[in-house]
């Protein structure tokens, strides 16, 4: 293996859990064919045979080779347990950012709002036990920077209500991907992040710069799971901390495990 590789931080990882094929698999798909030439249906004439109009049937129900059918429209709004709308979605975040939110929050960014983490279907009103009101509610969770605080809010779509509001501090749902990014970009302009880019030099040629060359995945981090925790990253648990998983984009992991990132600091610590 290549001395690049074999970094203490920042290592390209080879095998294991974490190997990556280079190559997607293909999957080959055969439509199938239709009708013969000059084939046509006889709405006209005499009855046809029952073997005749079960196979004019089928043919008329494939679409011709080579055509893809168009997904059916998404509606404004959804029924039952159906999954949550583009509009919905949109929806149930202006009607959280109710009560001045969006002034006095702060996002992961420092733009005013608070950062949305996740926005699920909420559960029907048990008043309504036969699901005949048609409302659809919606729980959408948001981080407050400014505060260091992590707010829920379940809004009802169609009256435009927040039915109920929470706020707690201390608890750390699973990151966002708005979030994630916003961890590499601070790692990659960090000192810190100085074995990152190498790595990535060596395994591309070129100069790490922006996020959006990597794909990341990661997880939140609190001092509690470390039995030594740097001075750096002593308020991981209040603040909101990750740990990020880097991959160069159609090519090898990079280890980036010992690096935690205090999003609500906007600092790097190290483990270790």
């Amino acid at each position: 293996m290549r001395q690049w590789a074999r970094r203490h931080l920042g290592k390209v990882v080879a095998g294991g859990a974490l190997a990556v094929a280079g190559t997607a698999l293909m999957v080959a798909v055969t439509l199938p064919g239709t009708a013969g030439a000059g084939e046509t249906n006889d709405n006209g004439g005499a009855a046809a045979s029952g073997t005749a109009a079960a196979g004019s049937a089928q043919r008329d129900a494939v679409p011709p080779e080579g055509v893809v059918e168009d997904a059916p429209e998404e509606g404004e709004r959804g029924t039952g347990s159906d999954p949550l709308t583009d509009d919905e979605l949109r929806r149930a975040e202006q009607i959280a950012m109710a009560g001045g939110l969006r002034a006095s929050a702060r996002d992961v960014e420092g733009d005013r709002g608070p950062q949305r983490l996740s926005t699920n279907l909420g559960e029907p009103d048990p008043s309504d036990a036969a699901g005949t009101n048609g409302h659809r509610r919606a729980e959408i969770v948001l981080y407050d920077y400014k505060s260091d605080a992590v707010i829920t809010r379940t809004v009802d779509l169609t009256t435009g209500k927040i039915e109920d509001s929470t706020t707690a501090r201390g608890v750390q749902p699973p990151p966002s991907q708005g979030e994630l990014t916003e961890a590499a970009r601070l790692l990659i302009g960090d000192r810190l992040g100085k074995d990152l880019k190498d790595d990535y030099r060596h395994a591309t040629g070129k100069q790490l710069t922006d996020p959006g060359q990597l794909e990341l995945s990661g997880m939140v981090f609190r001092k509690e799971t470390v039995q030594r925790v740097p001075a750096a990253l002593a308020d991981c648990g209040t603040h909101r901390c990750l740990r990020i998983v880097a991959k160069v984009k159609k090519g090898p992991w990079i280890d980036t495990r010992a690096m935690v990132i205090d999003l609500s600091a906007r600092t790097v610590g190290r483990l270790g």
